[in-house]
């Protein structure tokens, strides 16, 4: 091929000698920055800054030490200016801590959770006779924890006095003057009555990503409720700080002046204007002339 051998073999065994020269840097400066991390994710920025620094880099590389000690002379020098690497790096070990707390938990708030739909309650069926009693919409939500299109539910924009009950026993549930529009698109809720079960989760968990609310008579699930009442000013909801949003088809509507029952699983009418805000609105499209 035109290469003469030795050249060959003395350029192989230079590439050898840098590649292997690569990897013992790149293996250090890993060592390092693993070092950096674990100590930052010990005490933050100011473990830097305490009387042990020395003793607690005395295992890193003679690089990264030196790194470290221009670090903490450049911060004491400068003690009096906030430290923005402390904050972000102390706000960033709350945010991951809390995460794990949250996640830690054997159960999951939400329709997926572990507790039977059937074993403790009042009224309890066969699946097969639930598949009979509700209508497809109504048997996936209630017994197998579905959840409905936004904006999908006769209910959403359901004003009248009256009140909610299950559509799988017809327990009330919730009282039309706790309704309130969220603009989620599902029925929203400030507080509920005393028919309706909340899941038992930890705080965290809680506040993080809700938890899962059933029917207390047949274990019917019925949506979730937040922690975020406070954000939704001038509705009941800012008041008891909590938001119970809940599929309508889960639902089963009684006007209080006797009139006939609205079933939430029916869709709105095809004329009436929804809450949705109108960056959410689906784009107008012109037909064209063919």
């Amino acid at each position: 091929l035109g290469i003469r051998p030795n050249c060959s073999i003395h350029h192989l065994e230079v590439s050898a000698q840098s590649q292997s020269q690569s990897h013992s840097n790149l293996t250090m400066n890993l060592r390092s920055l693993a070092l950096a991390v674990s100590m930052l994710m010990r005490g933050g920025v100011d473990g830097f800054q305490s009387t042990n620094t020395a003793s607690t880099t005395r295992c890193a590389p003679s690089s990264f030490r030196t790194h470290l000690q221009s670090s903490v002379d450049s911060e004491e020098t400068s003690s009096s200016l906030p430290d923005r690497r402390s904050i972000l790096q102390k706000a960033t070990t709350s945010i991951v801590g809390a995460a794990a707390i949250a996640l830690s938990s054997p159960q999951r708030s939400d329709a997926m959770n572990a507790q039977s739909r059937t074993d403790g309650y009042a009224v309890q069926h066969t699946e097969r006779e639930w598949s009979y009693i509700l209508s497809g919409q109504q048997y996936n939500i209630l017994r197998q924890g579905g959840t409905e299109r936004p904006y999908s539910s006769i209910l959403e924009g359901e004003d009248r006095e009256g009140e909610f009950r299950c559509a799988g026993c017809a327990t009330p549930l919730f009282a039309s003057e706790a309704k309130f529009h969220s603009g989620t698109g599902w029925p929203s809720f400030a507080t509920p009555l005393a028919g309706v079960e909340m899941e038992k989760v930890n705080p965290v968990q809680a506040s993080l990503v809700g938890a899962e609310v059933r029917c207390g008579t047949c274990g019917g699930h019925l949506g979730d409720v937040f922690s975020d009442g406070f954000l939704f000013v001038n509705t009941p909801a800012f008041a008891s700080g909590k938001r119970y949003c809940v599929d309508g088809g889960a639902l089963v509507f009684s006007p209080k002046d006797g009139g006939e029952d609205i079933f939430g699983d029916l869709p709105p009418p095809a004329n009436k204007k929804n809450d949705r805000p109108d960056f959410l609105a689906p784009p107008k499209i012109n037909a064209r002339d063919r």
